[in-house]
């Protein structure tokens, strides 16, 4: 496996970042630190160490070793581990990066769980579907087919999918893969206008700007503290958020800053976009000159509320959800009762 493909768990990563923190901060040289973290290190964690003591052994930065591994360390953490080492302040780095590594861990499983419960009803109905097609319908349309009645609309077309399902198999996951396929083409050549639709609905449009203004503000925050420039952060942070729009937005205040003005102008220029609040949390910080603890009490408000937010929409799915898949089960199960239901009151009137 090269360098690049090597992968390390959140644990494995906190451990690892925790552990150099811990014993650089006791005064003990970088390369006796590898050295006793080699001892119990094993797979991608023992391949990182290894190759980080032979680096410092041919005089090189902590930061060329983890350039090698993109997969483990982003951008922004190279950045700040760069500036730390000319700074001279590796060990308090490596802490706030640490504990900013374990917020963003934290942050990333409230997102997934959220999306756990829709996902789980999702597979449930289609698996009740397949159930259907696969067991039931067959069954029912083997009656209908010797009897001479009119079936409705959707139970012609319940029948015509099961049969597609049962009886053509093969053509049913020819048609099945080429449609995926035709998806996966189009999201890889359509990714960014695919994504605009999908993180400008409503609801969606909320949450997507609290997490990239979060992780924005997060990454700010470390690479600043850790000594880099505004304009050298602010170039890193534009590839941490998810819209486009707001990777613009923080392009457009830096090239503002380029050209001498605060920040806080960039974005209030895009004031409709930009809360109010976070503009006036940093004009304060450019005020007093602590333009990273107010990136960072940023940070922490908007993790609040995407919580929040992230609550809200769950309560929102979850009736929704069961709503919609109780009326579409429903619905299924009429179409094969009704004509049911038909056969009996003529047979009764006969």
């Amino acid at each position: 496996m090269s360098q690049q493909q090597i992968a390390l768990s959140n644990s494995e990563k906190i451990a690892l970042i925790g552990s150099l923190a811990t014993m650089l901060s006791a005064g003990i040289p970088i390369l006796e630190v590898v050295n006793s973290l080699l001892e119990d290190a094993k797979g991608a964690q023992l391949k990182i160490l290894e190759s980080l003591r032979e680096d410092l052994m041919q005089g090189k930065h902590i930061y060329v070793t983890l350039s090698k591994f993109p997969r483990v360390f982003d951008k922004v953490t190279v950045s700040v581990v760069k500036a730390s080492e000319e700074a001279g302040t590796l060990d308090v780095t490596l802490k706030d990066l640490k504990r900013t590594i374990q917020k963003d861990i934290e942050f990333s499983d409230r997102v997934r769980s959220a999306m756990i419960y829709p996902l789980f009803i999702m597979v449930v109905f289609v698996g009740v579907l397949l159930m259907i097609l696969v067991v039931v319908v067959p069954k029912i349309s083997q009656v209908f087919s010797r009897l001479t009645v009119e079936l409705p609309l959707p139970t012609r077309i319940l029948i015509f999918l099961s049969d597609l399902l049962v009886k053509n198999t093969v053509v049913f996951l020819i048609g099945l893969g080429l449609v995926v396929l035709g998806f996966i083409t189009l999201y890889r050549r359509k990714k960014g206008a695919l994504m605009d639709i999908v993180y400008s609905l409503p609801i969606i449009s909320k949450l997507i700007q609290e997490i990239d203004i979060t992780r924005f503000s997060r990454s700010l925050h470390l690479l600043l503290s850790s000594g880099l420039s505004i304009t050298a952060a602010l170039e890193l942070t534009s590839d941490m958020v998810i819209k486009r729009k707001t990777a613009d937005i923080i392009r457009r205040s830096r090239e503002m800053v380029f050209a001498g003005k605060k920040l806080s102008e960039g974005f209030r220029a895009s004031k409709g976009y930009i809360p109010s609040l976070m503009i006036k949390l940093m004009e304060a910080g450019e005020k007093t000159g602590t333009l990273d603890k107010s990136m960072q009490d940023i940070s922490e408000y908007y993790d609040y509320e995407v919580t929040n937010t992230l609550k809200t929409i769950t309560a929102l799915l979850e009736p929704i959800l069961l709503v919609v898949v109780g009326i579409a089960v429903g619905g299924m199960m009429l179409a094969i009762i009704a004509p049911v239901y038909g056969l009996i009151s003529q047979v009764g009137r006969h």
